[in-house]
């Protein structure tokens, strides 16, 4: 099944354009490609309003509470840094998660944040639970 565009007037198949259930046809009236366009335009022309919006949502953290966090917890601020820097120059691999087996998306867990490099692998999921059930990792 085909659709005409609103936007570029282009007739194209049904998968170029996004579900909608309150349509129609069940389909969004402007095509992927030309809704990607708008969204771009949309937040390049009101950079300021979506950075500040995406703080207030969490996306990025501000310096006092980065800074905070750091004076907070400096074994493990220094503990993910090293980690973090072991991964970019080869040093250290992501590894599948040591509890469930899964592949991708595994984080370095840290037993003791005065040994850095001595990590476990885990996937958010299994991370979360093993805090949840153990609580904080020593020496953070």
């Amino acid at each position: 099944m085909e659709k005409q565009c609103f936007k570029c007037g282009e007739i194209k198949d049904l998968s170029a354009f996004y579900k909608h259930p309150m349509m129609a046809d069940g389909h969004v009236n402007k095509c992927k490609e030309c809704n990607k366009r708008d969204v771009r335009q949309n937040r390049e022309s009101k950079v300021e309003y979506y950075r500040e919006y995406d703080r207030g949502r969490g996306n990025r953290q501000g310096y006092d509470y980065l800074k905070s966090y750091r004076e907070k917890y400096p074994n493990k601020y220094k503990a993910h840094n090293l980690v973090r820097y072991a991964i970019k120059v080869g040093n250290l691999v992501s590894e599948p998660c040591c509890i469930c087996g899964k592949e991708d998306g595994t984080c370095a867990h840290h037993d003791d944040y005065e040994k850095p490099l001595n990590v476990r692998w885990m996937c958010p999921p299994c991370h979360k639970q093993w805090h949840d059930a153990n609580g904080e990792g020593l020496n953070p």
